[in-house]
């Protein structure tokens, strides 16, 4: 059988107050089966998927279920805090590594099982600001190796997303760090705008995707128009980002990386179906009304357009892809 995409997205996105009937509306409406679950309103304010109830945790798995939605990964923050307790002008918090391991990891571990999801998504933890990262990688291997220890004793799949600031700031420092954690269920998810937001030129993203391409778990699906004059591993003023776009509109690329990645779909989907997973997913975070360090927000109408942005661009490379048809339609009203 041919391999295909899976299509999800960061349903926070596509929900102007972030409730869980808009968001779960607009993906049934948009065609999605999977959604990432990141912040939410149950109807006691907007939380973090880390800071839910169990009542709460109920009440999302009920109505998803009304609307055909799975959950395809923990949108967590996990490994976004400071690696290091020292004072570097930022405001990222950090917590005593045994600690954040007990509480925090395990916290995150419990949800995906209680929304049935095999993948938690997370990151490679803050060096000090205006240090270079990689005198940082043995300390960030450390401490990643515990945490995808963690996960696979929980049988599930951690994925390390490249993002700016952090030690994996680019795909070749992930690929390190994904080697030497040496661990079957630790996997990489690339992000092309969060390369060019660092001032990469699409032939760097080009090369950024193939270092990353061997511990490739899944892609996080947004793109970027650089207007600054950043370059390299300067630090990126995530909340002044201000340019993001479908991926037939930015710089990153993604025609040339789907059409590489069609001849790799096959192994890559063997190997996270072996894991566990239900496949490859294709996540969209498409911020196109506005993005920040643990979040963006796109509307439903941005999030549309992002989606058959996305569409059109997997028709023209190849990559399959389903979204729902008349068929899954459980029941039809006369």
């Amino acid at each position: 059988m041919e391999s295909l995409v899976h299509l999800s997205g960061f349903a926070d996105e596509a929900a102007n107050q972030k409730t869980i009937e808009q968001q779960f509306c607009a993906f049934a409406a948009l065609g999605l089966r999977y959604f990432t679950l990141r912040f939410i309103d149950v109807g006691n304010g907007i939380k973090n998927v880390m800071h839910l109830t169990q009542e709460e945790v109920e009440t999302i798995n009920a109505m998803r279920a009304d609307y055909g939605l799975r959950v395809s990964s923990i949108g967590s923050p996990i490994g976004k805090v400071k690696l290091l307790d020292v004072d570097d002008g930022t405001n990222n918090r950090y917590v005593p590594f045994q600690e954040y391991l007990e509480n925090d990891v395990r916290r995150a571990c419990s949800l995906a099982h209680d929304f049935d999801s095999k993948l938690l998504r997370g990151f490679s933890f803050y060096h000090p600001r205006g240090e270079s990262p990689e005198p940082y990688v043995s300390q960030v291997v450390d401490r990643l190796a515990a945490i995808a220890e963690v996960c696979r004793s929980e049988g599930l799949i951690f994925g390390l997303e490249v993002e700016a600031n952090l030690v994996g700031q680019t795909g070749k420092i992930l690929s390190m760090i994904h080697q030497q954690v040496n661990a079957p269920n630790l996997v990489l998810i690339f992000d092309g705008a969060n390369l060019v937001c660092q001032g990469m030129s699409k032939a760097e993203v080009w090369d950024e995707w193939k270092a990353m391409k061997q511990g490739l778990g899944w892609l996080h699906i947004k793109d970027y128009r650089r207007r600054e004059n950043s370059v390299g591993r300067a630090h990126v003023d995530e909340e002044s980002l201000k340019n993001f776009v479908p991926v037939e509109l930015g710089e990153s690329g993604h025609s040339e990386i789907f059409d590489d990645l069609v001849g790799y779909l096959p192994d890559l989907d063997s190997r996270m179906r072996r894991l566990g997973a239900d496949g490859v997913f294709m996540d969209l975070e498409p911020h196109v009304k506005g993005g920040g360090q643990f979040g963006g927000f796109s509307g439903p109408d941005g999030f549309g357009v992002a989606l058959r942005s996305l569409c059109r661009m997997l028709d023209q490379t190849g990559v399959r892809y389903r979204l729902r048809d008349f068929d899954d339609v459980v029941s039809v009203t006369p």
